[in-house]
């Protein structure tokens, strides 16, 4: 029996050393979701700006600038990740349109503009590469024994990886 509590004792320290570790890692998770999240509002804040400026010159495109700005409010209410990445795509639209157009190509807001979304998009992939690491390290541990006996009991489930959809 002397021997005994020693034992219990020590897989007790480990078993809420393993649980702290998972809720550690949960919660890296959630603050690189929140971080993709916050360079897709922070891109999508800019797309009015864009819209407006490049609206004088390309009034015919108009179904481009109205899709864009529906789907921006959108993700708005719902912050579905997934559709903030179709937007960022529709977003190069617009910017590919400034090609179509050598004023607005030469317009100095049309560029600050460009390189601002330009770094916001540089910014987002190293925020969708803090995710995904994340999302490794907690799946790793997730599926690592003997952490998976507590992962199990307390129905921690795998994450997904970020992936960029593709159209």
């Amino acid at each position: 029996m002397i021997y005994f509590t020693p034992i219990l004792l020590i897989i007790l320290i480990y078993f809420i050393y393993e649980y702290n570790q998972f809720i550690k890692l949960k919660n890296r998770i959630q603050q690189s979701k929140s971080g993709i999240d916050v360079y897709l509002t922070q891109r999508f804040d800019l797309i009015p700006n864009l819209v407006q400026c490049v609206k004088a010159y390309a009034t015919h495109e108009k179904e481009i600038f109205e899709k864009i700005t529906s789907m921006r409010n959108e993700y708005m209410k719902t912050k579905n990740l997934k559709d903030g990445e179709t937007i960022n795509k529709d977003c190069n639209t617009i910017l590919a349109l400034g090609e179509s157009y050598p004023d607005l190509k030469a317009d100095s807001q049309f560029l600050s503009l460009q390189k601002s979304l330009v770094k916001m998009e540089s910014q987002l992939q190293a925020a969708r590469r803090i995710y995904n690491s994340a999302v490794t390290a907690y799946n790793i541990k997730l599926h690592s024994f003997p952490s998976c006996i507590i992962a199990h009991l307390f129905k921690y489930t795998e994450e997904s990886l970020f992936e960029k959809e593709t159209n």
